[in-house]
């Protein structure tokens, strides 16, 4: 198709979008309603299962426990669009389920109203005939990487591997003929109309430790006792000690939460539970990272003579964008959003997303997209704009498709770039490389 014909396609989507805009608001306001945690999205996932099947196409569900995917077109050329199912907790939040502290604190409300319009856009005007490619639409269970006691019983049970919804689909091989993947996030205090396409993110490892001690009575006989939260608190005292031993250009973060400290004020704590990840701009900055982490937990528990678990499980990979989906994604954004379109550009984000495995796989995009005010995770994230919140990215997203799907260059220059990635086979064995199980037995104690 010539450049006429494509501006004549993509006014045709953007206008779909527009007439649909009642209803990808209201679909995005009834997940935000009853936000769930991670491979328990059951509702949401019915919700985006019913509106694919509105547009004529054969719906998957349960991919990845709780997934739901649906592809329009028949063509080799594979594009994924993507939205992610699952809230967070943050109990403090206004909008939070008052039982389990769920919430739509990370805007994943809005990546589904996202990748519905992006569906209906294409669908509902069938322009995906006009194309010799495939357009696959995925909603992906449990990007936040909590609840994770559940995720480790999920795992213990056979059902799942990854703790990540997007590691678990590489894994069943949900994404092996596909091309190229994009999908949005929502940024922090971003009301303005903004996107900000090109950055790279932070990988993580995440670790449960456990310190066991010997409990006593805390007030008559704490001698008799030793204390895993003395260990811990060393332990994690001794990770401070190392933040001058990350070098800055690494990235590194590093930050620990207790969750257990113990069984009772009068009784020397015999049981103490840690959560952290240790995140870094690269594997090797991880790896290195996480050696001294661990260096450190152990030393607590050396200190004090009790015994230290350490369980490591594969975090996520960092995020690369891709350079070709980037310069056409700027270029939608401007006549999106207007010649004068503020499209930033950041060289490096701490956080991390399991995008980010996508990407090590298959070329990729991950906008920032504004819209919202507040911080993201925290109590006063809401969105300011819905129209920026939920409609314009996915004009920005479909226009971008339409133009690889017209440009046979720039499908040749992502192939390309696809050839140069990983393949599902290296990165699984990269991904198991970092689950590992530590343990050293310091408890000296006469009555243990």
């Amino acid at each position: 198709m010539d450049g006429t014909d494509t501006e004549a396609v993509k006014e045709r989507v953007c206008a779909t979008i527009d007439e649909r805009s009642d209803d990808i608001i209201s679909l995005a306001e009834s997940v935000q309603a009853e936000p769930e945690l991670g491979y328990k999205e059951t509702k949401t996932a019915k919700k985006i299962a019913d509106r694919f099947s509105e547009m004529d196409l054969e719906v998957e569900t349960e991919a990845a426990v709780t997934g739901v995917r649906a592809r329009a077109g028949g063509g080799d050329f594979v594009a994924a669009v993507l939205g992610e199912l699952d809230a967070l907790i943050n109990s403090e939040h206004p909008l939070a389920d008052p039982e389990t502290g769920a919430v739509h604190a990370c805007g994943h409300h809005a990546q589904l109203a996202h990748l519905v319009a992006v569906g209906y856009g294409f669908t509902d005007t069938d322009i995906i005939e006009d194309f010799d490619v495939a357009l696959e639409l995925m909603a992906v269970p449990a990007e936040e990487y909590l609840d994770l006691e559940y995720r480790r019983n999920l795992v213990d049970e056979g059902q799942i591997e990854f703790f990540g919804g997007k590691q678990e689909l590489i894994k069943r091989g949900y994404f092996e003929d596909v091309d190229c993947a994009a999908m949005v996030h929502a940024a922090n205090e971003t009301p303005d109309r903004e996107i900000t396409t090109d950055f790279s993110t932070n990988g993580f490892v995440g670790k449960f430790i456990t310190y066991e001690g010997k409990e006593s009575h805390a007030g008559s006989a704490p001698e008799a006792g030793v204390n895993a939260l003395n260990a811990a608190t060393l332990g994690l005292n001794a990770i401070h000690t190392q933040r001058e031993t990350f070098a800055d250009e690494d990235h590194v973060r590093v930050h620990p939460v207790i969750t257990k400290g113990g069984d009772g004020v009068n009784v020397v704590p015999a049981d103490v539970r840690v959560e952290s990840y240790v995140r870094a701009k690269d594997l090797d900055a991880i790896t290195d990272a996480n050696e001294k982490v661990n260096r450190a937990l152990k030393s607590g528990a050396m200190a004090v003579g009790a015994d230290v678990t350490i369980e490591d499980y594969p975090g996520y990979m960092p995020l690369r964008t891709n350079q070709t989906l980037v310069d056409h994604y700027n270029d939608n954004v401007r006549r999106v959003l207007g010649e004068d379109a503020l499209v930033a550009e950041r060289s490096h984000l701490t956080g991390s997303t399991d995008m980010g495995d996508l990407t090590q796989i298959v070329p990729g995009i991950h906008p920032w997209i504004g819209g919202f005010e507040g911080n993201v995770h925290a109590r006063d994230f809401a969105v300011a704009d819905a129209e920026m919140a939920y409609l314009l990215p996915a004009k920005a997203t479909a226009c971008t498709l339409i133009d690889v799907f017209a440009d046979s260059e720039a499908r040749a220059a992502i192939r390309s770039a696809k050839s140069e990635k990983r393949s599902r086979e290296t990165y699984l064995t990269e991904a198991r490389e970092l689950r590992e199980t530590l343990s050293g037995e310091y408890l000296d104690h006469p009555l243990k």
